[in-house]
C-alpha cells in the first residue's frame, strides 16, 4: 500500500482558482501589505459572526497577546486555561507579563472543566481562557457564571472554532475578546493570519493601534491614493498585522466556509462508521443544541485496548503514507513549562491521558472520496 500513491499530507488547505486569481490581483495592484483587503476580509468576518468589532492580524497568538493587553492586566494577574491546548495559548499570557494557570480539562469532551475553573481561582485571578478544542464549544454557560460570579474576564481561543456554536449563540460572541486562527491547517486559512473580536468599539481600536507599531488610526492609509498621511506613535507596539495578500486567500475562503463545514461533516460521519468496530476511542457526538466545527477528528489509541501504542501508530499511518497529528501533548509535558512553573504532568491526569493517546486524522474539505477511502483502510490495516 505504501508505495501506490503520493503522501497525503495532513490538514492540507482547498485553495481553489477564486483564491489565486484574488493573489494575482493584489500583487498586480501593487498592494501587498495592510490595505482594502484586509479591510474587507474584517467586514466579511464580523458579518459572518453577527458582530461589530473585529480587528485582523497576523496569527491567533498575535490575537491573544493583544487581547490580554487590551484587557488592562497588571504584571503577574493570573489567567486561567487548558493544559490540553497549542504552546501558543499559554504563551501569550506569559508575553502578556502575566501568570498562566492550568484547570483539567473533562475526560469527554476534552475541554476545560468549569469545576476545575472554579478550584482554581485565587484573589489574582483576572481571566478565563477557554479553547474550544476541536471545535466542540466549551460549557459556555457554566463558564460565563463563573466568570460573572468572580468579576472575571472571558478571553475565547476560537482557533478551532469559526463554525462553532452553543445554544444559538456563536463561538466568538461570549467573551469579552475573541481570538481566531487562519493557520495553513485551519478551517478558513491565509496560511498565517488571525482576527480579534471584541465586544467594546474601544478595546479593538487600541489592538488595531498596538498591531501596527503602535501607530495612530489609520496609519496603513499614509501611503494610499488619498495622498500621505502623518502618523504618531502613541504605544510601544509590535508587528502584527495581516497583509492583503493574505486577506486575499481568505475572502474567497470564509465565502466557502460552509460549503466546507458541510464536507468535513461528511468525512467525520464516514470515520464515526468505518472506525465503530474498532478498539479506538472514537470523539463523541456533539452536545445538544451545539453545532461542532469539525476541526480536528481526534481519536484514542489506548495500547491495552488497540494493541499498539499511540507512537507506533503515529509511525504506521506515516508508512501508509497517511499525514496525521498530535493535538496535543498536554502542556505539562514540555520542559519549559516544568522548569518556570513546577508543572508536572501528572498533576492534570485527564490532559496527560488523552495526550499520550490522542491522534488527528485528515479532515480537509479538499479530501476525495478515494483519499478518505484511503485513510480508513490504512487505519484498520494498522489497528487489524
Amino acid at each position: 500500500m505504501s508505495g501506490e500513491r503520493p503522501f497525503l499530507i495532513f490538514g492540507a488547505p482547498q485553495i481553489e482558482d477564486a483564491e489565486i486569481a484574488e493573489v494575482v490581483a493584489s500583487m498586480k495592484s501593487g498592494w501587498l501589505g495592510t490595505g482594502p483587503k484586509v479591510a474587507r476580509f474584517e467586514r466579511d468576518f464580523a458579518a459572518y459572526k453577527g458582530v461589530e468589532h473585529v480587528a485582523a492580524v497576523n496569527s491567533c497568538t498575535a490575537a491573544l497577546h493583544l487581547s490580554m493587553l487590551a484587557a488592562g492586566f497588571s504584571p503577574g494577574d493570573e489567567v486561567i486555561t487548558t493544559p490540553l491546548t497549542f504552546c501558543a495559548s499559554v504563551n501569550a499570557i506569559i508575553h502578556a507579563d502575566l501568570r498562566p494557570v492550568m484547570a483539567d480539562v473533562d475526560p469527554e469532551t476534552m475541554n476545560i472543566d468549569p469545576a476545575r475553573v472554579e478550584a482554581a481561582i485565587t484573589p489574582r485571578t483576572r481571566a478565563i481562557l477557554p479553547v474550544h478544542f476541536a471545535g466542540r464549544p466549551c460549557d459556555m454557560d457554566a463558564l460565563r457564571e463563573i466568570a460573572e460570579r468572580h468579576d472575571l474576564r472571558i478571553i475565547e481561543d476560537c482557533a478551532h472554532a469559526i463554525e462553532t456554536q452553543y445554544h444559538g449563540e456563536q463561538a466568538g460572541t461570549f467573551g469579552d475578546f475573541s481570538c481566531f486562527s487562519f493557520y495553513a491547517t485551519k478551517n478558513v486559512s491565509t496560511g498565517e493570519g488571525g482576527m480579534v473580536i471584541a465586544r467594546r468599539e474601544e478595546d479593538i481600536a487600541r489592538i488595531k493601534m498596538l498591531a501596527l507599531h503602535g501607530m495612530s488610526r489609520d496609519a496603513w492609509k499614509r501611503f494610499s491614493d488619498e495622498g500621505y498621511k502623518h502618523y504618531q506613535v502613541v504605544e510601544c507596539g509590535f508587528k502584527y498585522n495581516m497583509m492583503d495578500l493574505q486577506a486575499a486567500i481568505g475572502i474567497h475562503q470564509l465565502d466557502r466556509v460552509e460549503q466546507s463545514w458541510l464536507r468535513r461533516g461528511e468525512i467525520w460521519r464516514r470515520y464515526n462508521d468505518a472506525f465503530a468496530d474498532l478498539p479506538l476511542t472514537l470523539p463523541p457526538p456533539p452536545e445538544a443544541n451545539t453545532r461542532h466545527a469539525y476541526h480536528l477528528y481526534t481519536v484514542l489509541v489506548d495500547e491495552d485496548r488497540a494493541g499498539i501504542s499511540r507512537d507506533a501508530f503515529l509511525n504506521a499511518m506515516t508508512a501508509h503514507r497517511v499525514g496525521v497529528g498530535v493535538h496535543y501533548m498536554s502542556v505539562p509535558e514540555h520542559p519549559y513549562y516544568q522548569q518556570a512553573y513546577g508543572w508536572q504532568p501528572e498533576d492534570y491526569p485527564h490532559a496527560m491521558r488523552i495526550g499520550r493517546q490522542t491522534v488527528s486524522l485528515p479532515l480537509s474539505p479538499k479530501l476525495s472520496d478515494d483519499d478518505v477511502a484511503f485513510v480508513i483502510a490504512s487505519v484498520r490495516d494498522v489497528i487489524g
